[in-house]
């Protein structure tokens, strides 16, 4: 009878020990496919995935993912898209935003906006916060659906309070940019403060400009410097010519009435960072113009150091 029992127990335990094997193995493959993709090696992560694509809505995201983007195959947004498809169904959020945007864009049928933004509300609510953006964006520019500028800016709100960096950068340049009665310019620079202080490059450089311009409150060349420095050594190349200009026109040392050598050294290296990657010939005159400026000042012998500094800073964002 004893032995019966144990039998029975063993019996009924089998099938929820044969779901965990399942996914213990489900999350071996998964993470194995996730370090073969980060190593380039997309046959392998491809097979690993679509090894449970049949019944994993992970797997299913994993595999649209190599398709979209053409990880060891032709890209095939369409294919992608289908299985972002069943992924979404499946619950996977980032899965939702991704089929929204193949709704919104008509891949593989036709265009269907209003479905769209169901999909990017579902994955919104699971607590992919970026879809409130691509939502709002819609409504502030009435693509797809009536424009509606106070409920786009409500979701971008609603995903700037949550934490969302880009939609604080959204909301500072519609305040920057927007005519009247959108222009606010203090509210700009707020958003841009907050979307900084979250290491957004872009929002470092407008804060920076910002404040060195006065715009949007009194002006603080100090915390321009170190915002824009910030930016620049990000790799932003927009901000390496203000935050020469900043570091040049520095308090003068009252001995001296000269820059202080630290203050030159800057201006040599970020205006030789904005001299490699200047695009526009206006800009360019001027870079050129600080740099004749410095070079009267500045030792020659400096120079091979900084250059090695430019360059490795240069290096490490290449275009």
């Amino acid at each position: 009878m004893l032995r019966s029992l144990v039998f029975l127990m063993l019996c009924s335990a089998w099938p929820s020990v044969q779901a965990a094997n399942a996914n213990t193995e489900l999350q071996r493959d998964l993470a194995a496919g996730g370090r073969a993709q980060q190593a380039g090696q997309y046959k392998q992560a491809y097979a690993l995935y679509a090894k449970h694509a049949g019944r994993s809505p992970l797997a299913q995201f994993y595999v649209g993912l190599m398709h979209q983007n053409g990880w060891g195959r032709d890209a095939d947004p369409v294919l992608a898209c289908r299985w972002f498809e069943r992924a979404a169904r499946g619950g996977i959020p980032k899965a939702q935003d991704l089929f929204g945007n193949c709704l919104a864009k008509g891949m593989g049928g036709p265009v269907d906006v209003p479905a769209a933004m169901a999909w990017y509300q579902k994955a919104a609510d699971a607590g992919h916060l970026l879809s409130l953006c691509t939502m709002g964006e819609r409504y502030l520019q009435g693509d797809g659906v009536a424009q509606d500028r106070t409920l786009g800016l409500a979701l971008y709100q609603q995903a700037a309070q949550s934490g969302v960096p880009a939609a604080m950068l959204r909301l500072a340049e519609y305040y920057r940019l927007g005519t009247d009665p959108a222009t606010d310019l203090p509210l700009a620079r707020q958003y841009y403060q907050y979307a900084a202080e979250r290491g957004l490059a872009e929002a470092q450089y407008w804060l920076g400009i910002m404040l060195g311009e006065g715009r949007g409150g009194e002006p603080d060349r100090a915390r321009a410097l170190f915002w824009l420095e910030e930016a620049a050594s990000a790799g932003y190349a927009p901000a390496y010519f203000p935050t020469a200009l900043l570091y040049a026109h520095a308090p003068k040392e009252a001995a001296t009435g000269a820059l202080a050598a630290s203050d030159l050294a800057k201006v040599y290296v970020w205006n030789a960072a904005a001299k490699a990657r200047a695009g526009d010939a206006s800009q360019r005159q001027a870079i050129e113009a600080l740099e004749a400026l410095v070079l009267k000042h500045m030792p020659e012998t400096w120079r091979p150091e900084l250059d090695g500094k430019v360059a490795e800073h240069l290096a490490l964002f290449p275009l």
